[in-house]
Order: C-alpha cells, then sequence, then structure tokens
C-alpha cells in the first residue's frame, strides 16, 4: 500500500499495519521500547484500548492517523510516552503529569511494596506518613491507598509539582485523609510520622548532561540533580528526619546504583539503625529501610 505519509501510513492503512511502521521507525530511532511504545500511542490516537487493536486489526485508521503522526513525530523527538499522554500509570492507577513533575518509574514501585511489607501486620493502622519531595504525589497516594487508615503530607519545594500532587490525590478520593505542604524538605514541619519515604534528587551533577533524552529534557532537574556526590538531598533529609520520625517508626529512600553504602553511612551518623535493602526491578540495591533510633 502506498502512502504519501512520512511515516508510511494515512487514514487508509490498517490499524496494525501501522503499528508495525512506529515500531519499526522508532526502533530505527534507537528507542528501546520501541513496539510498546507504538502499541500505546497508536490506541491513544484512535481513542481505543488494546483489546479493541486485537480485535480489529485491519480497520483503517481513518480520522486518527494525523493525530498519531503528531504523537510520532513527538516520541520520535524522544519525548517519553508518559508526558505525550499527560499521565503515568504507576501501583495500577493512572496519575497526571506536569513539567516540574518527575515521571515516576516502576523501580519506584519497591519503595512502596517495601513499605507496605513493613506495616503489613497492620495495615488499618491510623498511621502518619510523610513523603518529602512529593512531586506528582504518586508514592503518597500509592501508601494511602495500601493503607487505609493512614494520613498522608506531601512536601514539595515546587508549588507547580505541589498543585499536581493535590490534583492527584483528590482525583484517587485521597484529599480528605492527604495534604500537600510546600516548602523545603522537611523545614516547616514538627510533627512526628511513623513512616517517612522519599524519593529525592540522587544523580551527580555531572553526569545529568550523560542521562537519556527522556530524562535529562523532559524531567525537570530540581528532581534530579543531588549535587557534586549524589548526596546532597540525603545530607538534608536524613537529620530531619531523625527529629521527626515517631518511636518505632521507619524511613524509607530510594537512591541510585552504588549509593546504599553512603546513605546507610549518612543514617548513622543520624543514629538509625537496623537497616534492610530492597532490590529494584533489576536487582540493584535501590531501597534502604531504618527502622530504630540508637539513643544518644
Amino acid at each position: 500500500m502506498k502512502s504519501d505519509s512520512a511515516f508510511g501510513f494515512d487514514a487508509a492503512t490498517p490499524r496494525d499495519e501501522a503499528r508495525r511502521i512506529l515500531a519499526r521507525a522508532f526502533a530505527d530511532g534507537e528507542i528501546a521500547s520501541a513496539e510498546l511504545d507504538a502499541r500505546v500511542l497508536l490506541c491513544a490516537a484512535l481513542e481505543i484500548d488494546h483489546a479493541g487493536l486485537v480485535r480489529d486489526p485491519d480497520a483503517p485508521l481513518g480520522q486518527g492517523a494525523d493525530r498519531l503522526k503528531t504523537l510520532a513525530s513527538r516520541r520520535l523527538g524522544r519525548e517519553p510516552v508518559s508526558r505525550i499522554l499527560g499521565y503515568r500509570e504507576f501501583w495500577g492507577a493512572r496519575f497526571a503529569l506536569g513539567s516540574a513533575t518527575l515521571d515516576p518509574r516502576p523501580d519506584t514501585e519497591t519503595l512502596i511494596e517495601a513499605v507496605l511489607d513493613h506495616f503489613a501486620g497492620d495495615i488499618e493502622g491510623s498511621w502518619r506518613i510523610l513523603d518529602l519531595g512529593a512531586g506528582s504525589g504518586a508514592i503518597l497516594s500509592a501508601l494511602l491507598q495500601g493503607l487505609p487508615g493512614a494520613f498522608g503530607v506531601g512536601v514539595d519545594l515546587s508549588p507547580a509539582a505541589c498543585a499536581v500532587a493535590s490534583s492527584n490525590l483528590s482525583a484517587h478520593g485521597l484529599g480528605s485523609r492527604g495534604q500537600i505542604i510546600c516548602g523545603d524538605w522537611a523545614s516547616a514541619l514538627s510533627a512526628r510520622f511513623d513512616c517517612i519515604v522519599s524519593n529525592p534528587p540522587y544523580i551527580a551533577s555531572s553526569e545529568i548532561e550523560s542521562l537519556a533524552p527522556e530524562v535529562r529534557i523532559y524531567d525537570p532537574r530540581l528532581a534530579l540533580d543531588g549535587g557534586e556526590d549524589g548526596l546532597a538531598a540525603f545530607r538534608a533529609i536524613i537529620p530531619a528526619a531523625a527529629s521527626l520520625l515517631a518511636p518505632r517508626g521507619v524511613v524509607a529512600l530510594e537512591f541510585g546504583e552504588g549509593q546504599g553504602d553512603a546513605v546507610a553511612a549518612l543514617l548513622r551518623e543520624a543514629s538509625f539503625s537496623n537497616f534492610k535493602f530492597r532490590l529494584d526491578l533489576g536487582g540493584r540495591e535501590r531501597i534502604i529501610l531504618a527502622s530504630e533510633l540508637t539513643s544518644a
């Protein structure tokens, strides 16, 4: 089938043929998730789900062809699919994104698993949760969903991110159990919390330019840049967590590859003990939990 489209498809092109064309174009553009991205963007452009694509693979693109070209062009420019769609699926729920929010990654679900496992003996408890660097609010929302008796506070420095997080909490029916505060880490807080979590910026400043374009261009630098050694945020968070943690509480932190020992050392300096590490989807240490404070 001949077409004058730059992508090789037009309104008459069958859906599945267009999917194959897109997957090849994305692969040629060195996009690792070419097959998945082609399918997701095709379904988004046609406003169908995956079942619709499977059920009617030979149906023509019709009026969705032009929209698909636009979405595909953006992806070839290395804009992430989640940014193109305006949302990310995380922990079984959909979260709106904004230019000021980090795009939540699947590895961060390891943080949710670790915290929920810690509270598995009393998931109905009225736990108080603090999320430092709340971003889109995905972490706080996931924890509140998994701990139905809990109340949470999320803190972020960016007013724009705070607005997105608040909107996501409300969208998931959690507005009455969660509050978002704009502030510099924990500087405005004095309450005690049973659980303090954070996925802080942990990329060394010198490494940011080497990140994939999807991250380097589209994630906010504020959510990436961890200073000269990637640990600047931990140096701010950990002492604050020591003063805000309730008795028998737990701190759970996400960190970058190879940073586990350094983060553990900072926790020890703040009198934390009883560490547990959790591995991410690639088998790398990604999460540390500290559940005890030694007496001074």
